[in-house]
């Protein structure tokens, strides 16, 4: 039983990412059908409407205004689904807020679970999609008020979210989307990186073109541009984020071997100055590939550990299939490889040729190449 008191964060036990939260009779019902089809949601409701069967099924019970639980709820979890009035809603998560870009997907249902709404962190909380999603288990009717999704047009905000895509700066997130729904002339350049990243059963809108270069894009005007690359840009082409976002793809893939116990600091500055040396951004960097041998090598573990980076390793057998630019019988004297970084790189990015073959520095061997899509 949770007891709410002035001044103090609830003590919430937290399963799920999402919270579910009922105050009335009829909402409680709401809730628990609710919770039966929504996995990774826990649910609370006044403790006056117990059903006797709530600690089997891990529902929490509190007593004392829902005001006083929000707080603890709202710091907690991804997203709460409350079946409250909007307004009430609205009035006790406004001292909450904090930035869109922290702040929880917050949904509200009515007491007859006629009409789910999309609240707040619409887009990058994933408020719109959790508002559908809650829908379609109850029946209900979901109400999204976001300008790019009544459009159907494009999220700048989610751009290539689903397949890991992150933004360089979120500076000029506002003022891009403002273009983007106003219908004003918007360039879209993407030099790398899934293709598939519209989802409507319609054409592109007319005000929003695909170039195939920056350069070209700037020689059109457009009044905002979203840029797809894993290249660092040079000046010249940095205009055209004077009203733009750049967006990296995950795309570059690290083929990598080194000596036994070599420190991470030494690989995670191989890897900096390599990338550095060829313009390409760390922020693209997808996965790190080596011989099943380094599966344990505590250095690229770290690393990839630190910058949220696949690990993958494979056998000599699989390498050996690969043809390479640079074989070394020395290496297959002590991997029974002919190679490592090079045949690592390209079999995980299935790319024909490396952007770097190989370069040996220090303890490490690093070999880059670029996912095709």
């Amino acid at each position: 039983m949770i007891t709410l008191q002035e001044g103090q964060l609830s003590d919430v036990q937290q399963r799920g990412d999402y919270a579910i939260v009922a105050i009335t009779k009829h909402g409680v019902q709401v809730a628990r059908e609710l919770e039966r089809s929504f996995q990774n949601a826990d649910l609370y409701y006044m403790s006056k409407f117990e059903q006797g069967d709530e600690q089997e099924k891990g529902i929490q019970l509190f007593t004392g205004s829902v005001r006083l639980l929000l707080p603890s709820l709202f710091k907690s979890y991804k997203g709460l689904i409350i079946i409250i009035s909007l307004g009430a809603v609205v009035r006790m998560i406004a001292p909450l807020l904090q930035d869109k870009k922290t702040d929880p997907a917050v949904v509200v249902i009515d007491d007859k679970a006629e009409h789910v709404i999309s609240v707040l962190s619409g887009h990058i909380g994933g408020a719109n999609e959790l508002t559908k999603e809650v829908a379609a288990i109850l029946g209900a009717r979901p109400v999204v008020t976001t300008a790019s999704d009544v459009q159907q047009t494009i999220a700048v905000d989610l751009f290539g979210k689903r397949f890991g895509w992150t933004w360089e700066s979120a500076e000029k997130l506002t003022p891009v989307s403002a273009a983007v729904v106003n219908e004003e002339a918007v360039a879209v350049v993407q030099e790398s990186g899934e293709k598939s990243w519209w989802q409507y059963d319609r054409s592109l809108p007319t005000h929003i073109r695909t170039y195939s270069s920056i350069a070209e894009a700037l020689a059109q005007a457009p009044a905002a541009a979203l840029v797809v690359t894993h290249r660092n840009l040079s000046n010249e082409e940095s205009q055209i984020l004077h009203n733009g976002v750049l967006y990296r793809p995950k795309v570059i893939v690290l083929g990598m071997g080194c000596n036994r116990g070599t420190s991470s600091e030494e690989i995670e500055e191989v890897i900096q100055t390599t990338l550095d040396e060829l313009n390409f951004s760390m922020k693209s960097v997808k996965a790190v590939c080596t011989i099943d041998l380094k599966k344990d090598e505590q250095g690229l573990l770290d690393v990839v550990k630190k910058y949220g980076w696949e690990f993958i390793y494979y056998s000599p057998e699989q390498l050996n299939a690969v043809p390479m630019q640079q074989p070394s019988q020395t290496v297959f004297q002590y991997t029974g490889a002919y190679g490592v970084s090079e045949p690592a790189a390209l079999l995980y990015s299935g790319a024909e040729k490396l952007e770097l073959v190989k370069k040996k520095s220090g303890n490490v061997t690093i070999s880059v190449a670029v996912v095709p899509h």
